[in-house]
């Protein structure tokens, strides 16, 4: 079996709103797939059908070659499921909460002993093993989301925004854990705002806009890629007022100032062949240019022109 995720045709209406719309994708097994949307684009409801926890209304959604629809029970035997936001219990502790879990899944004696153990570790829950599960801080409650979500040992992990709201150190934390899980050869889909980190760690990214797929590939060809007007960036660094470089920009045809930099600023230049006619326009108008070299696209520039070209509306056909 090639794939862990199969989704085919799938929609999902809300009375007149169309949160997901006909989308195709297949996620393979023992890959990280980030899945990227605005908010409203239709990821969360994507990941709940998926979940088992809504229907769709058209269109068929399988894990594992296992329809989420006709066989949610076994589907729910081989996911994880770690929301944005979820429910737990006053005056229940980290380990209560993570026993009450594992006792739900069937697990009992030495074996829920050990599998709750091994989660712990895994998570670095065991110094909070006495802490009530409500009073924790936003990283410690994403690990114990992550710790129940791991108890049966899925196959599969859907991980909906888990590094919303963590300080970095939390975040470095969390994607170390994630990176694990993936040498593991677990299959993770997860959503994020956080691009760039979503770049770090996934063999694949897939974008959502208005309910419908409008990219799926990896990370490094939208960062090798030029923007919708085939256009190259340039980090530009001189001496002096690094205001320069924006005040020459605005003379120059070739050349967008597209935001300040401690010593200079960044650039968009239409074309490889034209970045050394601005190189040397610069030098000869006399700035002082240390250091002047093409940029990868960020993937937040690249999600942002993807957005561009799916909401720019065709041109009209010129009148005869």
């Amino acid at each position: 079996m090639s794939h862990a995720i199969v989704v085919n045709n799938l929609y999902r209406y809300f009375g007149p709103l169309k949160a997901v719309d006909g989308i195709n994708f297949e996620v393979p097994h023992g890959s990280v797939c980030g899945f990227v949307g605005a908010n409203g684009a239709g990821k969360t409801t994507t990941m709940r059908v998926l979940a088992t926890l809504d229907y769709p209304t058209m269109g068929t959604a399988e894990i594992c070659g296992i329809n989420v629809v006709n066989h949610p029970a076994k589907v729910r035997s081989l996911i994880g499921w770690m929301p944005d936001h979820f429910g737990n219990y006053e005056h229940m502790t980290v380990l209560e909460y993570l026993d009450f879990y594992a006792r739900a899944l069937g697990y009992s004696g030495k074996e829920r002993q050990m599998r709750i153990q091994e989660v712990m570790e895994f998570a670095d829950l065991i110094p909070l093993a006495d802490r009530l599960s409500n009073k924790l801080s936003k990283g410690m409650t994403q690990r114990l989301c992550l710790g129940r979500s791991l108890i049966h040992d899925p196959q599969v992990l859907i991980m909906d925004e888990p590094a919303a709201g963590l300080d970095p150190k939390a975040r470095v934390e969390l994607k170390h854990l994630i990176r694990i899980l993936a040498e593991e050869g677990k299959t993770i889909f997860i959503s994020s705002h956080i691009l760039s980190e979503l770049g770090e760690m996934c063999d694949s990214l897939l974008f959502i806009n208005n309910g419908r797929i409008v990219h799926h590939g990896d990370a490094e060809s939208l960062r090798q890629g030029t923007d919708s007007l085939g256009g190259y960036f340039f980090d530009v660094q001189v001496l002096g007022n690094p205001q320069a470089v924006s005040d020459w920009a605005v003379t120059n045809p070739y050349a967008e100032f597209i935001e300040s930099r401690k010593q200079g600023g960044r650039l968009r230049i239409d074309s490889l062949e034209n970045a050394s006619r601005v190189l040397n326009s610069m030098v000869k108008d006399g700035l002082q240019v240390v250091e002047f070299h093409k940029e990868q696209r960020n993937l937040e520039d690249a999600f942002i022109d993807m957005l561009d070209k799916v909401n720019t509306p065709p041109a009209m056909p010129k009148q005869p």
